[in-house]
């Protein structure tokens, strides 16, 4: 009764979230502004690209304003005239993990990214803004945008062919996924749709993305690449395909990502999408996810079905890593004074903020890795790659391994709260 109780009342912030009239703003489709994140472990500029009209808007058209405040970075538009927030969103990217490497300290690299918004009817500003080391955010870059602007870019590309694999309703109601194809031969389209409708069974064998398929509408669009399979530089192969994915990255042979993130972007744009997840033809293990920007996955491995999964929650929710054992190439990567923005890790600075009303009282706190509290919310140390100062609340769970049985309750509650704003 508790735990039900918690849930319930963790909901009403995203329904009671004050929000903006779509249709006094925007237009039904989608304004791209690309740029480029680039600096080094300190500093961080952007660099625009381009802008973009996309044919489709997927996202909610009831909420517009994030409540969450997920993200080590964010992207708010205002209305130039009355200066009012029209919409926000926050997204985490390759390039703040990369700041946190060895390399950072000595080299500068950029990274391309995307604000994508409902189409403004009237100028707009944009602002980005990165999370800082306490926990707050900067304005790194602002500029204001005239919808009418020639320079927005209103070409057509390259047509590929779209596969519906779950259609549950309206794109502005569900949760749209598109799964991209990479390392797909033009002769292996079969294949491709077969592996696509596979992880998507993998998702919904999960909790509580069973309970919540009818919430969802999945498209796969086959971009063909010319060879099969993708790089993997520590072993000197390397791949011709279409997102240009590779392992390796950071020097983590697990590691699969890719930084074409601009032709991702324009394949996804063919279909109404709020997460893209490149599904990329290898048998190896790996991938990698990142919130609200793309999740990354192999088709083939034995371990697809937990891995794919965990991904999304990445992706999909913002959850955080539970692990502590795990190489990675990460230094510094939490500040241990302030209270991690994801939701299913803690510091204990400000915890009131996170899990503690599922803990029951009888608990103790930190919580002991004992058996007899493997079925416990608790508050357990290590999470978030480090053994101490960081706390998760299951002793395992899909966040923390690959043998766990699924999402523990607190990260299942998280991604029914991203659920429920994506559609209601």
């Amino acid at each position: 009764m508790k735990l039900k109780f918690a849930l319930i009342l963790s909901l009403i912030p995203i329904l009671s979230f004050a929000q903006v009239n779509y249709n006094s703003y925007f237009k039904n489709k989608s304004l791209r502004f690309d740029f480029l994140l680039g600096g080094n472990s300190k500093d961080v500029i952007v660099y625009p690209k381009q802008m973009k009209e996309e044919p489709f808007w997927a996202g909610s058209q009831n909420h517009l304003i994030d409540p969450f405040n997920y993200g080590s970075y964010r992207f708010e538009v205002f209305d130039s005239k009355s200066d009012s927030l029209i919409f926000s969103k926050g997204f985490s990217t390759l390039f703040q993990e990369w700041q946190t490497t060895a390399e950072a300290k000595t080299s500068n690299k950029t990274f391309y990214q995307a604000a994508i918004f409902p189409y403004p009817k009237k100028e707009v500003e944009l602002k980005i803004e990165a999370r800082q080391w306490d926990g707050t955010f900067t304005t790194i870059y602002s500029t204001t945008i005239n919808p009418k602007d020639y320079f927005i870019l209103k070409e057509e590309g390259n047509k590929y062919d779209v596969t519906d694999i779950l259609k549950n309703g309206k794109p502005e109601k569900k949760v749209d996924i598109v799964i991209l194809a990479e390392g797909y031969s033009s002769f292996e389209k079969g294949k491709f749709i077969v592996d696509a409708k596979r992880v998507t069974g993998y998702l919904f064998d999960s909790e509580p993305f069973k309970s919540e398929k009818e919430q969802f509408n999945i498209k796969a669009v086959f971009s063909p690449s010319v060879e099969s399979g993708t790089d993997v530089p520590g072993e000197n192969i390397y791949k011709n395909t279409h997102f240009n994915s590779s392992f390796y990255t950071f020097d983590l042979p697990r590691y699969l990502t890719t930084s074409d993130m601009k032709t991702v972007y324009d394949v996804a744009s063919q279909v109404p999408y709020d997460q893209v997840y490149v599904l990329v033809n290898t048998e190896r293990y790996g991938g990698g996810g990142f919130y609200n920007f793309v999740t990354v996955c192999t088709a083939d491995n034995e371990l697809t079905p937990e891995v794919f999964v965990h991904e999304f929650g990445h992706g999909f929710a913002g959850l955080g890593d539970e692990y502590y054992s795990s190489a990675v190439a990460y230094e510094d990567f939490y500040n241990l004074d302030i209270e991690p923005w994801e939701p299913n890790i803690t510091t204990l600075v400000d915890f009131d903020k996170k899990w503690k009303a599922m803990v029951d009282e009888s608990t103790p706190v930190p919580t002991p890795r004992q058996n007899k509290y493997s079925k416990t919310i608790g508050v357990y140390e290590g999470g978030g790659y480090m053994s101490e100062g960081i706390y998760s609340p299951f002793i395992d769970c899909r966040m923390k391994s690959n043998e766990a049985e699924g999402f523990c309750p607190v990260c299942v509650e998280s991604i029914r709260k991203v659920i429920q704003f994506y559609t209601e």
